[in-house]
């Protein structure tokens, strides 16, 4: 546990190579708010906080930057950070005319989140229980499109369009939607990969590729990422930027990231503790999002490690209780 004073240069350096970049030198730090000592001693106190492991100096006559252990001092003494006001009016307005389908409203927080932090911004799509198949209709759109319509118990209507291949008339299609009710009402839709083959070869392909198209990912698995060119222009190095950006790209693993952050009780996840050596130069804050006191989704930025926690904390936590609330209201 670090005394008053070096806290406080410490706070000191991380702060200001947030809004830098840059090493910090000991001159500067002494003349930062909460710091009131001679800089001889500011030198004294950040030459012990190297050796201790939370700063480092990149070059011999450079200034000091954060370890990854100073930053997670720095964000573990942060006082519940609050969102200015000219941020909060933002989320509000933006949560105040968001209307429409739910992809259209995630896809749309991404930006919003990310505009507030500079950061790639992060929202994993709301799960929910299997419900029952009540019905499966096949409407033809063209002589080789079908239109795949599957109505849910609980309301939800999952609709798909399908390349079927060839032409098909009226009577196959009924066989098709006939042979699929048979194995899928009453039973949830993510049975539909146990569809067994139909006995006529026509039908079964037009069986075939409906399932591929009803199996889709659908929104409760969806990843949506906003701001990815925000986050890769806080980077010099390249190959960071290309890791990163190709970790953002893999739905999975996102989800997988996310999830096992917000499972460890963290809100905040410093390079190594990301478990990712691609992120090791990044922070990503996460925090989940409920409806009606349960969790139903994720929500976070990534972002270098020097963000801004402050800000970044402020921002998930505030539109996220947002985005549950408007979830909740339908």
């Amino acid at each position: 546990m670090l005394d008053e004073r070096k806290a406080s240069i410490l706070r000191a350096v991380v702060e200001e190579y947030i809004d830098t970049a840059q090493p910090v030198g000991s001159s500067h730090v002494a003349t930062a708010p909460g710091v009131s000592v001679s800089p001889a001693t500011v030198r004294n106190d950040m030459a012990a906080l190297e050796a201790e492991g939370y700063l480092a100096q990149p070059h011999t006559s450079a200034g000091r930057i954060p370890t990854e252990k100073g930053y997670r001092y720095f964000v573990d003494a942060l006082s519940r950070p609050v969102l200015d006001r000219s941020s909060a009016q933002q989320v509000k307005a933006f949560f105040d005319r968001t209307h429409g389908e739910i992809e259209q409203m995630l896809a749309a927080t991404t930006r919003l989140l990310s505009g507030l932090t500079d950061a790639a911004a992060v929202v994993v799509g709301p799960g929910r229980d299997p419900s029952p198949v009540l019905s499966v209709q096949l409407v033809a759109l063209t002589s080789t499109t079908v239109l795949v319509v599957v109505v849910l118990a609980d309301g939800a209507v999952e609709k798909a369009p399908v390349d079927v291949g060839s032409d098909v008339d009226e009577v196959v299609l009924a066989r098709a939607a006939q042979h699929l009710s048979g194995h899928l009402v009453g039973r949830p839709l993510g049975g539909l990969g146990a569809v067994a083959s139909a006995p006529d070869p026509v039908v079964d392909s037009v069986v075939t590729r409906v399932k591929a198209a009803v199996m889709a990912p659908t929104v409760e698995d969806q990843v949506f990422v906003g701001g990815a060119s925000r986050m890769a222009s806080s980077f010099e190095a390249v190959e960071t930027i290309r890791s990163v950006l190709s970790i953002l790209e893999e739905q999975l693993v996102v989800v997988s990231l996310l999830r096992d952050v917000v499972d460890r009780g963290l809100n905040v996840a410093i390079g190594s503790e990301t478990g990712m050596l691609p992120l090791a130069d990044c922070a990503l804050v996460v925090a989940p999002y409920t409806v009606e006191g349960e969790r139903v989704g994720t929500l976070g930025v990534l972002g270098p490690a020097r963000m801004n926690y402050p800000q970044a904390l402020a921002a998930v936590a505030v539109v996220g209780q947002r985005l549950g609330n408007r979830l909740s209201e339908g």
